[in-house]
Order: structure tokens, then C-alpha cells, then sequence
């Protein structure tokens, strides 16, 4: 095993020192907005002194960033020594921590632009103790070789093996892994255009309009909106397409630079999944860690085949770095997905066949939707007369998507496996092991009593709070039936 000290790439102090720098530049931009950018150098004007402490302030901070990248980088190192993974850093106050290669989960990496201009890479090291979807140890810019070379020492502690030459050819001239996945250009443009980004790139804007609410005049922004409104009908729906097309472009754009050359190959018992354009990532998945699979399938992707599989882990990085929820198979038509699915998991069921909740049910998956609908169909009318009856259409949609909800709920127990179908816009099957929930309940209400009908929820782990599934408003003794299942 390798005592020789490793350390970062210098690359890393100015990684660390702009990853800092870009929490100040919104603050900054507020400050600077709210100003009217009445900034001046010239010692007469009144905006002088404002200009030195606001500038002053932002080169001090930055200056800061800069120390404290280049301090992390020269204190940061690390070694291979009894089968540990061993990190030491800090200046005024050294902090180590010794990772055992047998608890290392999996090696995640991520190459942004700097990573790539320099042939770097950042490793993020999970073990099962991992909280908060922060890794263990974060090796902010090392060379690929490097990266490789932890792999190697990883396989060799957890008596893997492994060819005894020269670690560098080991990697060089190692059989490629089988590919099980990949997203062609045509799926790729089929994801993005049917994804469901526009509503993440809508509440992107409201959220930094929120930032500005102190500069932004609402009161007279409303009032001209009260007076466009008057104008007509046509323009008005014209402004809210235009800001949806340009939502929804820049929501497929997003798509494409994020999920470019999507790969899914399997490795020793891993799935290893490889994406990006600008930022090329590569996440380690075991299989053991999978807690359930989920298949989403949106009405339009639904109408084409298509399906997106999600995977519950118990631990690792999620796709927002925060949960354990890591898209498997972003677009996948629904056969290859089954098929796929089959050869990964052969003990699992992937062709459930349902039971379905009762047809008194169905009130139930609409019924309650009518106690907001109410004072909102009531204000459009008072507010937006005549336009406002139009609200009234909410109504026959609701019924129509909760029939569509009740014609979807259902389950099935096969053995040691329990399947879940349910909707709110897109359908979504839930298949998970037994030995892998965490817990199952069910709730009755007193309109649900007398119908004789009974809602369940099952969870397993993934992120905090863990993942649900839930199926409303089945036969009271097909939720009894679940009950017992799991409680013996």
C-alpha cells in the first residue's frame, strides 16, 4: 500500500477561490440594481464614498477567496496507508480523517470547464455514512491518472483482482465495460423538448424576481398589467406564449447540456453512469444500494412508449446533490426499458399485473379538489369578468383527471415484492423488495369508512426523508392484505 503524499493540482486554490467568489456576485448585483448604478470615482460626486466601500469591500472578500483557495490548496493531502484512504488540511486548525477502502461506496466524478482545460478531475468519495448528499472526502482537481490510481488501491484493499504492473497500463489497456444504456442524439431531443424543465426555468424567474421585490414597483407593474389587460384578450395571450416559448428553449437547452452523451455501463456489481456537455460527470452506483426503482411516464411520453426510470439509493449523489433520487434511464422506450430492467434485476417482477381500486372510489380522486377550486373560479369571475368564466372549465377538467387518476391507482404483491401505480399528471410505477421498506401505512377517512375503502403508503430510504408511494382509496381488504404482507 502507497504511503507516497499526494496533493491537489494548483488548479484547485482557483477552483476553490471563484466557487466562493460566485456566492457573492448575486448579492453584489442587488446592491449594485438597487442603487440606480449611481457609482462614481470621482472624489466630488456624493456616490464616491459608496462606490469605494461597495468596490472595496467585493476586492477585500475576493482577495480572501484567493488566500483561502491557495491555502487549501498547499495543506491538502493525501495518502494511502493500512488500507485507508488518509486526508489531512487546514492551516490554524488540522483536521484528518481516514476513510477504510472496504466502507468507500463509490468514487463520483465531476469535470467542469477548468477540469477539462487542464485534463483534471474532481473526485467525490461516498461512503455509506455520507449525510446531507455531501460526500466524504472532496478531492477538488487531481489528474485522471491519479483518480485512477485511488480506483486501483480501492480494489486492491477490498481484494479485487487486479493485474500486478503498472498501475497506468492497468487502466490503459482494461477491457471497456459493457454498456447496457445509451441516449441517442434523436431520444436526447425528445427528452428535452418533453421534459418538464419549463417549470423549473419559470420558477428560476420567480425566485430571482423575489431577490429584486424591494426595487421592483409591483404596485405600478400592476396597474399597467390592469391597463394591457383592458387592451384585449388576443395580446394578452400572445405575451404569456412568447414567455413560455422562450421559457421552454431555454429549458431544452438546459436538457441537452446536461444530459449529453448519457451513459449507463455496469462494472463489478455498479452501475456507472456517465453525462454532459460543459460538465462531464460520472456517478457510482452499487446495486446493493438500491432501495427501489421507479418509472415515470408523463401523458405525452405515455402516448409514445416512452418512459424515464428513476433509482431510490440509499446513498450516493442525487441529481440535485441533496437526495438519492439518480435518473437510471432518462428516455427509454417501454419495451428496451422492461427488457433492460429484466437483465439488471432478474429476481423482480417487471410485468405487474394490477389490482385496481374499486369504481365507488372514484369521488374520492376528485371530490376534494372542488374545496380550493371554489374560491379561485370565485375571484376570476370577480376580478377578470367576463374573461374570468372561463375558471368554470376547471371544474369538468378536475373530474376528468381524477377519473384518469382512479382509473391508474393499483398494486400488486408477488412474492417478496410489492408494485405501486398512481398518478397526479404522469404515471408512476413503484417497485421495491420487501426487505427494502421502511415502512407501510394506511389512512381511512370517515367518507372512506362508509364506502369501505382505505389509502396506503409505503417508504424506503433515499435522502432524508426518505421516498413514498402512495395509492389511494383501494378495497379495505386488499389494504389489509398489504398490511399483512409486511408485517410478516
Amino acid at each position: 500500500m502507497s504511503k507516497e503524499i499526494n496533493r491537489l493540482h494548483p488548479v484547485s486554490a482557483i477552483i476553490t477561490s471563484v466557487k466562493a467568489l460566485k456566492s457573492m456576485i448575486l448579492p453584489i448585483a442587488i446592491i449594485i440594481i438597487s442603487n440606480g448604478f449611481n457609482f462614481s470615482l470621482n472624489f466630488r460626486s456624493d456616490h464616491f464614498f459608496e462606490t469605494i466601500l461597495l468596490f472595496g469591500v467585493w476586492g477585500v472578500a475576493a482577495l480572501l477567496a484567493l488566500v483561502g483557495g491557495i491555502i487549501k490548496w498547499r495543506t491538502f493531502v493525501y495518502w494511502f496507508e493500512d488500507g485507508e484512504l488518509r486526508v489531512t488540511y487546514g492551516l490554524f486548525v488540522k483536521k484528518k480523517r481516514y476513510i477504510p477502502f472496504e466502507r468507500i461506496q463509490s468514487l463520483n466524478y465531476n469535470e467542469g470547464v477548468f477540469h477539462r482545460i487542464f485534463g483534471l478531475v474532481k473526485v467525490q468519495v461516498e461512503t455509506a455514512g455520507s449525510k446531507g448528499g455531501k460526500p466524504e472526502v472532496e478531492l477538488t482537481a487531481i489528474r485522471k491518472a491519479a483518480a485512477d490510481v485511488i480506483e486501483l488501491e480501492m480494489r486492491h484493499a477490498k481484494n479485487e483482482a487486479v493485474q500486478q504492473q503498472d498501475q497506468m497500463q492497468v487502466v490503459e489497456e482494461a477491457i471497456p465495460t459493457p454498456m447496457i444504456y445509451h441516449m441517442s442524439m434523436r431520444d436526447l431531443l425528445v427528452l428535452a423538448t418533453t421534459s418538464g424543465g419549463i417549470g423549473v426555468v419559470l420558477s428560476g424567474l420567480a425566485a430571482v424576481a423575489s431577490q429584486f421585490s424591494d426595487i421592483i414597483p409591483y404596485e405600478t407593474v400592476f396597474h399597467e398589467l390592469a391597463d394591457f389587460v383592458k387592451i384585449g384578450a388576443f395580446l394578452v395571450a400572445l405575451t404569456v406564449m412568447v414567455v413560455l416559448i422562450v421559457a421552454w428553449i431555454v429549458s431544452v437547452v438546459i436538457t441537452l447540456i446536461n444530459y449529453y452523451d448519457y451513459t449507463v455501463r455496469i462494472e463489478e456489481e455498479k452501475l456507472i453512469i456517465t453525462k454532459g456537455l460543459l460538465e462531464k460527470k460520472r456517478i457510482t452506483l452499487p446495486l446493493n444500494r438500491i432501495q427501489a426503482i421507479r418509472i415515470v411516464e408523463n401523458p405525452l411520453r405515455q402516448l409514445t412508449g416512452y418512459a424515464t426510470v428513476v433509482v431510490e439509493s440509499a446513498g450516493g449523489n442525487g441529481e440535485n446533490g441533496n437526495d438519492k433520487k439518480i435518473t437510471l434511464f432518462p428516455l427509454i422506450k417501454k419495451p428496451d426499458c422492461m427488457q433492460t430492467l429484466e437483465q439488471l434485476f432478474p429476481e423482480m417482477n417487471w410485468q405487474p399485473t394490477f389490482t385496481r381500486s374499486p369504481k365507488r372510489a372514484r369521488p374520492f380522486f376528485y371530490r376534494i379538489d372542488f374545496f380550493w377550486l371554489v374560491p379561485i373560479i370565485g375571484a376570476s369571475i370577480y376580478f377578470f369578468y367576463p374573461y374570468g368564466l372561463l375558471s368554470l372549465l376547471l371544474i369538468p377538467l378536475t373530474m376528468l383527471l381524477g377519473i384518469w387518476q382512479h382509473k391508474t391507482a393499483g398494486y400488486q404483491i408477488d412474492g417478496k415484492q410489492l408494485a405501486m401505480q398512481y398518478r397526479v399528471f404522469s404515471r408512476i410505477t413503484l417497485i421495491m423488495e420487501k426487505k427494502r421498506i421502511q415502512s407501510i401505512e394506511s389512512t381511512q377517512s370517515y367518507f372512506q369508512k362508509r364506502k369501505n375503502v382505505m389509502s396506503v403508503k409505503a417508504t424506503v430510504m433515499s435522502g432524508a426523508t426518505g421516498t413514498t408511494g402512495s395509492v389511494s382509496s383501494l378495497e379495505q381488504q386488499d389494504a389489509e392484505t398489504i398490511l399483512t404482507w409486511y408485517e410478516h
